[in-house]
Protein backbone atom coordinates (compact mmCIF):
# COMPACT_ATOMS: atom_id res chain seq x y z
CA UNK A 1 0.00 0.00 0.00
CA UNK A 2 1.21 3.51 -0.77
CA UNK A 3 1.67 5.45 2.49
CA UNK A 4 3.67 8.42 1.24
CA UNK A 5 3.90 11.40 3.56
CA UNK A 6 2.35 14.03 1.29
CA UNK A 7 -0.58 15.69 3.03
CA UNK A 8 -3.78 15.91 1.01
CA UNK A 9 -6.41 18.21 2.46
CA UNK A 10 -10.09 17.37 2.53
CA UNK A 11 -10.76 20.21 0.11
CA UNK A 12 -8.10 18.89 -2.25
CA UNK A 13 -9.55 15.40 -2.08
CA UNK A 14 -13.02 16.68 -2.91
CA UNK A 15 -11.67 18.23 -6.14
CA UNK A 16 -10.24 14.95 -7.42
CA UNK A 17 -12.20 12.39 -9.43
CA UNK A 18 -12.96 9.36 -7.28
CA UNK A 19 -10.65 7.04 -9.21
CA UNK A 20 -7.73 9.47 -8.92
CA UNK A 21 -8.33 10.29 -5.24
CA UNK A 22 -8.54 6.64 -4.26
CA UNK A 23 -6.29 4.85 -6.72
CA UNK A 24 -8.93 2.21 -7.32
CA UNK A 25 -10.73 0.92 -10.40
CA UNK A 26 -13.14 -1.29 -8.50
CA UNK A 27 -16.81 -0.62 -8.91
CA UNK A 28 -18.83 0.09 -5.75
CA UNK A 29 -20.82 -3.11 -6.19
CA UNK A 30 -17.63 -5.17 -5.78
CA UNK A 31 -16.93 -3.76 -2.33
CA UNK A 32 -18.34 -4.98 0.98
CA UNK A 33 -20.50 -2.93 3.26
CA UNK A 34 -18.71 -1.90 6.46
CA UNK A 35 -20.48 -1.76 9.80
CA UNK A 36 -18.24 -0.39 12.56
CA UNK A 37 -19.83 -0.76 16.00
CA UNK A 38 -18.04 1.33 18.62
CA UNK A 39 -19.22 1.10 22.22
CA UNK A 40 -18.31 3.43 25.05
CA UNK A 41 -16.25 2.44 28.13
CA UNK A 42 -16.64 -1.32 27.69
CA UNK A 43 -13.90 -3.06 29.66
CA UNK A 44 -11.72 -5.82 28.26
CA UNK A 45 -13.46 -8.30 30.56
CA UNK A 46 -17.08 -7.18 30.31
CA UNK A 47 -18.27 -9.71 27.72
CA UNK A 48 -19.28 -13.28 28.48
CA UNK A 49 -16.91 -14.45 25.72
CA UNK A 50 -14.05 -12.65 27.49
CA UNK A 51 -13.80 -12.76 31.29
CA UNK A 52 -17.20 -11.82 32.74
CA UNK A 53 -19.11 -14.42 34.74
CA UNK A 54 -21.99 -12.22 35.91
CA UNK A 55 -23.39 -11.17 32.53
CA UNK A 56 -24.41 -12.67 29.20
CA UNK A 57 -23.71 -11.06 25.84
CA UNK A 58 -24.70 -13.71 23.27
CA UNK A 59 -24.98 -11.37 20.29
CA UNK A 60 -21.61 -9.69 20.75
CA UNK A 61 -20.12 -13.09 21.64
CA UNK A 62 -21.32 -14.38 18.26
CA UNK A 63 -19.34 -11.66 16.47
CA UNK A 64 -16.21 -12.73 18.38
CA UNK A 65 -16.73 -16.49 18.34
CA UNK A 66 -17.61 -16.81 14.65
CA UNK A 67 -15.19 -14.14 13.42
CA UNK A 68 -11.62 -13.07 14.16
CA UNK A 69 -10.95 -11.92 17.71
CA UNK A 70 -8.13 -9.40 18.13
CA UNK A 71 -6.58 -10.37 21.45
CA UNK A 72 -3.89 -7.69 21.32
CA UNK A 73 -5.95 -4.67 20.25
CA UNK A 74 -5.44 -1.15 21.62
CA UNK A 75 -7.66 1.90 21.67
CA UNK A 76 -6.34 5.23 20.43
CA UNK A 77 -6.52 6.66 23.94
CA UNK A 78 -7.69 5.94 27.47
CA UNK A 79 -10.65 8.31 26.94
CA UNK A 80 -13.25 8.98 24.29
CA UNK A 81 -12.49 11.91 21.94
CA UNK A 82 -8.84 11.05 21.22
CA UNK A 83 -9.65 7.40 20.54
CA UNK A 84 -12.34 8.44 18.05
CA UNK A 85 -9.93 10.87 16.41
CA UNK A 86 -7.47 7.99 15.89
CA UNK A 87 -10.19 5.92 14.23
CA UNK A 88 -11.38 8.73 11.97
CA UNK A 89 -7.94 9.97 10.86
CA UNK A 90 -5.47 7.09 11.17
CA UNK A 91 -3.24 9.32 13.27
CA UNK A 92 -2.06 9.66 16.83
CA UNK A 93 -4.90 11.82 18.17
CA UNK A 94 -2.67 14.53 19.61
CA UNK A 95 -1.21 14.99 16.11
CA UNK A 96 -4.65 16.05 14.84
CA UNK A 97 -5.43 18.38 17.73
CA UNK A 98 -7.22 16.00 20.09
CA UNK A 99 -4.96 15.19 23.05
CA UNK A 100 -7.92 15.02 25.43
CA UNK A 101 -11.66 15.23 25.79
CA UNK A 102 -13.62 17.73 23.69
CA UNK A 103 -16.11 19.42 26.01
CA UNK A 104 -18.64 22.24 26.02
CA UNK A 105 -16.93 24.52 28.51
CA UNK A 106 -13.64 26.03 27.25
CA UNK A 107 -11.89 25.64 30.60
CA UNK A 108 -12.55 21.89 30.48
CA UNK A 109 -11.91 21.38 26.77
CA UNK A 110 -8.78 19.58 25.55
CA UNK A 111 -9.21 19.21 21.83
CA UNK A 112 -10.06 20.80 18.51
CA UNK A 113 -9.90 18.50 15.49
CA UNK A 114 -7.46 19.96 12.98
CA UNK A 115 -9.41 21.67 10.17
CA UNK A 116 -8.83 20.05 6.80
CA UNK A 117 -7.69 16.67 8.16
CA UNK A 118 -8.79 13.82 5.88
CA UNK A 119 -11.14 11.32 7.51
CA UNK A 120 -12.06 7.70 6.91
CA UNK A 121 -15.63 8.48 5.74
CA UNK A 122 -14.27 11.06 3.27
CA UNK A 123 -11.98 8.45 1.76
CA UNK A 124 -14.68 5.80 1.61
CA UNK A 125 -17.13 8.31 0.17
CA UNK A 126 -14.71 9.12 -2.64
CA UNK A 127 -14.58 5.40 -3.37
CA UNK A 128 -18.34 5.20 -3.92
CA UNK A 129 -19.54 4.43 -0.39
CA UNK A 130 -22.64 5.87 1.23
CA UNK A 131 -21.48 6.97 4.67
CA UNK A 132 -23.44 7.34 7.88
CA UNK A 133 -22.80 8.05 11.54
CA UNK A 134 -25.51 7.00 13.95
CA UNK A 135 -24.86 7.67 17.61
CA UNK A 136 -22.05 9.51 19.36
CA UNK A 137 -19.66 11.83 17.48
CA UNK A 138 -17.61 13.64 20.19
CA UNK A 139 -15.17 15.28 17.77
CA UNK A 140 -16.71 18.72 17.57
CA UNK A 141 -19.79 20.63 18.65
CA UNK A 142 -19.89 23.19 15.86
CA UNK A 143 -18.70 23.93 12.32
CA UNK A 144 -16.29 23.07 10.75
CA UNK A 145 -16.06 19.89 12.83
CA UNK A 146 -19.56 18.49 12.45
CA UNK A 147 -20.14 14.97 11.08
CA UNK A 148 -21.65 16.10 7.77
CA UNK A 149 -18.58 18.28 7.22
CA UNK A 150 -16.23 15.38 7.94
CA UNK A 151 -17.43 12.93 5.32
CA UNK A 152 -20.71 11.56 6.61
CA UNK A 153 -23.61 11.78 4.16
CA UNK A 154 -26.02 10.99 6.97
CA UNK A 155 -25.78 11.83 10.68
CA UNK A 156 -28.43 10.86 13.22
CA UNK A 157 -27.18 11.10 16.76
CA UNK A 158 -25.38 12.95 19.53
CA UNK A 159 -22.59 15.50 19.07
CA UNK A 160 -21.39 15.66 22.67
CA UNK A 161 -19.47 13.57 25.16
CA UNK A 162 -21.57 11.82 27.81
CA UNK A 163 -25.32 12.18 28.25
CA UNK A 164 -26.45 13.28 31.67
CA UNK A 165 -29.56 11.17 31.15
CA UNK A 166 -30.17 8.35 28.65
CA UNK A 167 -33.80 9.46 28.25
CA UNK A 168 -33.54 13.26 28.01
CA UNK A 169 -30.22 13.16 26.10
CA UNK A 170 -28.98 16.46 27.54
CA UNK A 171 -25.44 17.42 28.47
CA UNK A 172 -25.14 20.26 30.97
CA UNK A 173 -28.47 21.58 29.72
CA UNK A 174 -27.52 21.42 26.03
CA UNK A 175 -29.40 19.38 23.46
CA UNK A 176 -26.79 17.81 21.17
CA UNK A 177 -29.14 15.42 19.35
CA UNK A 178 -29.27 16.08 15.60
CA UNK A 179 -30.54 14.68 12.33
CA UNK A 180 -27.91 16.01 9.97
CA UNK A 181 -28.00 19.78 10.58
CA UNK A 182 -31.36 19.87 12.37
CA UNK A 183 -31.63 19.72 16.14
CA UNK A 184 -34.10 17.05 17.28
CA UNK A 185 -35.58 16.00 20.61
CA UNK A 186 -36.54 12.31 20.33
CA UNK A 187 -38.14 10.27 23.08
CA UNK A 188 -36.69 7.03 24.36
CA UNK A 189 -33.57 5.41 25.77
CA UNK A 190 -30.51 6.41 23.76
CA UNK A 191 -29.48 2.81 23.10
CA UNK A 192 -32.93 2.00 21.74
CA UNK A 193 -32.94 5.11 19.55
CA UNK A 194 -29.53 4.45 18.01
CA UNK A 195 -30.52 0.83 17.39
CA UNK A 196 -33.77 1.82 15.72
CA UNK A 197 -32.04 4.39 13.52
CA UNK A 198 -29.23 1.97 12.69
CA UNK A 199 -31.58 -0.83 11.69
CA UNK A 200 -33.61 1.58 9.55
CA UNK A 201 -30.48 2.73 7.77
CA UNK A 202 -29.33 -0.83 7.09
CA UNK A 203 -32.70 -1.86 5.71
CA UNK A 204 -32.84 1.25 3.52
CA UNK A 205 -29.44 0.47 2.01
CA UNK A 206 -30.57 -2.95 0.78
CA UNK A 207 -31.97 -1.38 -2.39
CA UNK A 208 -28.96 0.90 -3.00
CA UNK A 209 -26.41 0.33 -5.73
CA UNK A 210 -23.67 1.71 -3.47
CA UNK A 211 -22.01 -0.09 -0.57
CA UNK A 212 -22.38 1.57 2.82
CA UNK A 213 -20.11 2.50 5.69
CA UNK A 214 -22.14 2.72 8.88
CA UNK A 215 -20.33 3.96 11.96
CA UNK A 216 -22.71 2.95 14.76
CA UNK A 217 -21.38 4.57 17.92
CA UNK A 218 -23.28 3.83 21.12
CA UNK A 219 -23.04 5.86 24.34
CA UNK A 220 -23.53 2.67 26.36
CA UNK A 221 -22.23 1.49 28.73
CA UNK A 222 -20.83 4.90 29.69
CA UNK A 223 -22.16 6.45 32.90
CA UNK A 224 -24.74 7.38 34.04
CA UNK A 225 -25.63 3.76 34.75
CA UNK A 226 -29.19 3.99 33.54
CA UNK A 227 -30.49 0.75 32.02
CA UNK A 228 -34.19 0.31 31.27
CA UNK A 229 -35.98 -0.82 34.45
CA UNK A 230 -36.90 -4.26 33.17
CA UNK A 231 -33.29 -5.07 32.33
CA UNK A 232 -32.13 -4.10 35.82
CA UNK A 233 -34.85 -6.21 37.43
CA UNK A 234 -33.71 -9.21 35.41
CA UNK A 235 -30.10 -8.81 36.59
CA UNK A 236 -31.09 -8.38 40.24
CA UNK A 237 -33.23 -11.50 40.02
CA UNK A 238 -30.50 -13.57 38.35
CA UNK A 239 -27.71 -12.41 40.69
CA UNK A 240 -28.92 -12.00 44.29
CA UNK A 241 -26.48 -9.94 46.30
CA UNK A 242 -24.81 -8.28 43.34
CA UNK A 243 -23.77 -4.69 44.20
CA UNK A 244 -26.33 -2.23 42.86
CA UNK A 245 -23.81 -0.30 40.80
CA UNK A 246 -22.47 -3.46 39.19
CA UNK A 247 -26.02 -4.64 38.55
CA UNK A 248 -26.80 -1.42 36.68
CA UNK A 249 -23.69 -1.76 34.53
CA UNK A 250 -24.45 -5.41 33.76
CA UNK A 251 -28.01 -4.47 32.79
CA UNK A 252 -26.78 -1.63 30.58
CA UNK A 253 -24.35 -4.02 28.82
CA UNK A 254 -26.94 -6.76 28.39
CA UNK A 255 -29.41 -4.24 26.97
CA UNK A 256 -26.67 -3.05 24.60
CA UNK A 257 -26.02 -6.65 23.54
CA UNK A 258 -29.72 -7.19 22.84
CA UNK A 259 -29.70 -4.04 20.71
CA UNK A 260 -26.68 -5.17 18.71
CA UNK A 261 -28.57 -8.40 18.10
CA UNK A 262 -31.28 -6.30 16.43
CA UNK A 263 -28.68 -4.66 14.21
CA UNK A 264 -27.27 -8.02 13.15
CA UNK A 265 -30.80 -9.26 12.53
CA UNK A 266 -31.43 -6.26 10.27
CA UNK A 267 -28.34 -7.17 8.25
CA UNK A 268 -29.50 -10.74 7.83
CA UNK A 269 -33.14 -10.01 7.04
CA UNK A 270 -32.18 -7.37 4.48
CA UNK A 271 -29.96 -9.89 2.69
CA UNK A 272 -26.74 -7.96 3.36
CA UNK A 273 -25.03 -10.04 6.04
CA UNK A 274 -22.81 -12.05 3.68
CA UNK A 275 -21.46 -8.88 2.07
CA UNK A 276 -20.88 -6.87 5.24
CA UNK A 277 -17.69 -6.57 7.24
CA UNK A 278 -18.64 -6.06 10.90
CA UNK A 279 -16.08 -4.55 13.26
CA UNK A 280 -16.77 -4.28 16.98
CA UNK A 281 -14.59 -2.35 19.44
CA UNK A 282 -14.60 -0.26 22.61
CA UNK A 283 -13.25 3.28 22.59
CA UNK A 284 -11.26 2.79 25.83
CA UNK A 285 -11.20 0.66 28.96
CA UNK A 286 -13.98 0.24 31.48
CA UNK A 287 -14.65 2.84 34.18
CA UNK A 288 -13.64 1.93 37.74
CA UNK A 289 -16.44 4.20 38.99
CA UNK A 290 -18.95 1.97 37.24
CA UNK A 291 -17.40 -1.25 38.62
CA UNK A 292 -16.29 -2.31 35.14
CA UNK A 293 -14.36 -5.52 34.52
CA UNK A 294 -11.10 -4.92 32.69
CA UNK A 295 -9.99 -8.52 32.78
CA UNK A 296 -6.56 -9.70 33.90
CA UNK A 297 -4.75 -6.39 33.40
CA UNK A 298 -3.90 -3.39 35.55
CA UNK A 299 -5.87 -0.17 35.47
CA UNK A 300 -9.09 1.28 34.11
CA UNK A 301 -10.44 4.00 31.87
CA UNK A 302 -8.26 7.09 32.22
CA UNK A 303 -5.13 5.06 33.04
CA UNK A 304 -2.16 4.54 30.75
CA UNK A 305 -1.83 1.06 32.17
CA UNK A 306 -3.28 -1.75 30.05
CA UNK A 307 -6.75 -1.51 31.56
CA UNK A 308 -7.19 1.95 30.08
CA UNK A 309 -6.14 1.17 26.51
CA UNK A 310 -6.26 -2.62 25.91
CA UNK A 311 -9.84 -3.21 24.77
CA UNK A 312 -12.06 -5.86 23.16
CA UNK A 313 -12.23 -5.95 19.36
CA UNK A 314 -13.31 -8.42 16.68
CA UNK A 315 -14.00 -8.58 12.94
CA UNK A 316 -16.64 -10.74 11.32
CA UNK A 317 -17.44 -11.37 7.66
CA UNK A 318 -18.65 -14.63 6.14
CA UNK A 319 -16.05 -16.12 3.84
CA UNK A 320 -13.22 -13.91 5.05
CA UNK A 321 -13.16 -13.21 8.79
CA UNK A 322 -14.80 -16.24 10.30
CA UNK A 323 -14.19 -19.42 12.25
CA UNK A 324 -13.51 -18.10 15.73
CA UNK A 325 -9.86 -17.33 15.01
CA UNK A 326 -7.75 -15.76 17.78
CA UNK A 327 -5.34 -13.19 16.36
CA UNK A 328 -2.55 -11.94 18.64
CA UNK A 329 -1.09 -9.27 16.36
CA UNK A 330 -0.53 -5.85 17.91
CA UNK A 331 -3.23 -3.70 16.26
CA UNK A 332 -4.47 -0.24 17.20
CA UNK A 333 -7.49 1.94 16.48
CA UNK A 334 -5.57 4.16 14.06
CA UNK A 335 -4.69 1.10 11.94
CA UNK A 336 -8.26 0.72 10.70
CA UNK A 337 -8.09 3.62 8.23
CA UNK A 338 -5.08 2.31 6.29
CA UNK A 339 -6.24 -1.29 6.63
CA UNK A 340 -9.70 -0.66 5.19
CA UNK A 341 -8.21 1.47 2.44
CA UNK A 342 -5.72 -1.30 1.64
CA UNK A 343 -8.53 -3.84 1.54
CA UNK A 344 -10.51 -1.70 -0.89
CA UNK A 345 -7.66 -0.50 -3.09
CA UNK A 346 -7.86 3.10 -1.88
CA UNK A 347 -4.58 4.99 -2.01
CA UNK A 348 -3.59 6.78 1.21
CA UNK A 349 -1.63 9.88 0.23
CA UNK A 350 -2.14 12.01 3.35
CA UNK A 351 0.08 11.76 6.40
CA UNK A 352 -0.95 8.97 8.78
CA UNK A 353 0.57 7.15 11.74
CA UNK A 354 -1.34 3.87 11.54
CA UNK A 355 -0.31 0.98 9.31
CA UNK A 356 -2.25 -1.45 7.20
CA UNK A 357 -2.50 -4.70 9.16
CA UNK A 358 -4.33 -6.50 6.36
CA UNK A 359 -1.70 -9.23 6.10
CA UNK A 360 -1.86 -9.78 9.87
CA UNK A 361 -5.66 -10.07 9.74
CA UNK A 362 -5.41 -12.48 6.83
CA UNK A 363 -2.95 -14.69 8.73
CA UNK A 364 0.09 -13.91 6.57
CA UNK A 365 2.55 -13.46 9.40
CA UNK A 366 2.94 -9.68 9.34
CA UNK A 367 5.13 -8.14 12.05
CA UNK A 368 3.04 -5.33 13.57
CA UNK A 369 5.24 -4.74 16.65
CA UNK A 370 8.25 -3.19 14.92
CA UNK A 371 7.06 0.39 15.45
CA UNK A 372 6.67 3.04 18.11
CA UNK A 373 3.22 3.62 19.58
CA UNK A 374 2.27 6.60 21.74
CA UNK A 375 -0.66 7.48 23.97
CA UNK A 376 -0.74 11.06 25.29
CA UNK A 377 -3.58 12.75 27.16
CA UNK A 378 -4.02 16.17 28.74
CA UNK A 379 -6.67 17.01 31.30
CA UNK A 380 -7.82 19.54 33.89
CA UNK A 381 -7.97 19.13 37.67
CA UNK A 382 -5.40 19.00 40.41
CA UNK A 383 -4.05 15.63 39.26
CA UNK A 384 -3.17 17.07 35.85
CA UNK A 385 -2.98 20.90 35.95
CA UNK A 386 -3.14 20.75 32.15
CA UNK A 387 -0.13 18.43 31.93
CA UNK A 388 0.10 15.07 30.14
CA UNK A 389 -0.04 11.46 31.11
CA UNK A 390 1.65 9.24 28.56
CA UNK A 391 2.75 5.82 27.41
CA UNK A 392 5.15 4.73 24.71
CA UNK A 393 5.62 1.23 23.38
CA UNK A 394 8.05 -0.56 21.10
CA UNK A 395 7.71 -4.29 20.73
CA UNK A 396 6.78 -5.62 24.16
CA UNK A 397 8.48 -2.82 26.13
CA UNK A 398 6.28 -0.03 27.45
CA UNK A 399 7.17 3.25 29.14
CA UNK A 400 4.38 4.67 31.35
CA UNK A 401 3.81 7.89 33.24
CA UNK A 402 0.32 7.11 34.44
CA UNK A 403 -0.27 10.55 35.97
CA UNK A 404 1.69 13.76 35.29
CA UNK A 405 3.10 14.03 38.82
CA UNK A 406 3.92 10.32 39.19
CA UNK A 407 7.26 8.70 38.39
CA UNK A 408 7.73 7.11 35.00
CA UNK A 409 7.94 3.31 34.86
CA UNK A 410 8.98 0.73 32.28
CA UNK A 411 7.61 -2.77 31.81
CA UNK A 412 8.16 -5.74 29.54
CA UNK A 413 4.61 -6.87 28.77
CA UNK A 414 5.83 -10.24 27.52
CA UNK A 415 7.07 -11.12 31.01
CA UNK A 416 4.80 -8.86 33.05
CA UNK A 417 1.39 -8.37 31.40
CA UNK A 418 -0.06 -7.04 34.68
CA UNK A 419 2.55 -4.26 34.86
CA UNK A 420 3.40 -5.17 38.45
CA UNK A 421 7.22 -5.27 38.31
CA UNK A 422 8.81 -2.07 36.94
CA UNK A 423 12.17 -2.49 35.24
CA UNK A 424 15.23 -0.33 35.84
CA UNK A 425 15.07 2.91 33.88
CA UNK A 426 18.20 2.28 31.89
CA UNK A 427 19.52 0.19 29.06
CA UNK A 428 18.82 0.15 25.30
CA UNK A 429 15.07 -0.42 25.58
CA UNK A 430 14.63 2.52 27.94
CA UNK A 431 16.85 4.78 25.85
CA UNK A 432 14.97 3.93 22.67
CA UNK A 433 11.56 4.59 24.23
CA UNK A 434 12.42 7.82 26.03
CA UNK A 435 14.07 9.28 22.92
CA UNK A 436 11.09 8.37 20.77
CA UNK A 437 8.60 9.79 23.25
CA UNK A 438 10.62 13.00 23.51
CA UNK A 439 10.60 13.35 19.73
CA UNK A 440 6.87 12.71 19.65
CA UNK A 441 6.31 15.55 22.12
CA UNK A 442 8.56 17.79 20.04
CA UNK A 443 6.54 17.08 16.89
CA UNK A 444 3.28 17.56 18.76
CA UNK A 445 4.38 21.05 19.77
CA UNK A 446 3.36 22.43 16.38
CA UNK A 447 -0.23 21.14 16.55
CA UNK A 448 -2.90 23.49 18.02
CA UNK A 449 -5.59 21.83 20.10
CA UNK A 450 -7.76 24.85 20.76
CA UNK A 451 -9.50 27.22 18.35
CA UNK A 452 -7.27 29.88 16.87
CA UNK A 453 -8.05 33.40 17.97
CA UNK A 454 -9.47 34.33 14.56
CA UNK A 455 -11.95 31.47 14.94
CA UNK A 456 -13.30 32.59 18.30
Amino acid sequence: MNTTRKFLTAAGMAMLPAAMACGSSKTPASKPNILFILVDDLGLGDLSCQYAEDLRTPNIDRIFETGVRLDNFYAGSNVSSPSRAALMTGRFPDMVGVPGVIRTRPEQNWGYLTPGVVTLPQMLGSAGYSTALIGKWHLGLESPNLPNEKGFDHFHGFLGDMMDDYYTHRREGHNYMYLNGTQIDPEGHATDLFTEWGAEYIKGQASSDSPFFLYLAYNAPHAPLQPPAGWLEKVLSAHPGIPEKRAKLVALIEHLDYSIGKIMDALEKSGQKNNTLVIFASDNGGDRGSMANNGPVRGNKGDMYEGGIHVPCALNMPGRYEGGVRNGSLITMMDFLPTLCDMLGIEVSQEIDGISVLDALDGKGQDTENRFLFWVRNESGAGFCGKSQSAARYGTYKLVQNMPFEAMQMFNLADDPKESSPLEMKGPEFNRLQRALTEHYRNWGSVPFQKKQDQL
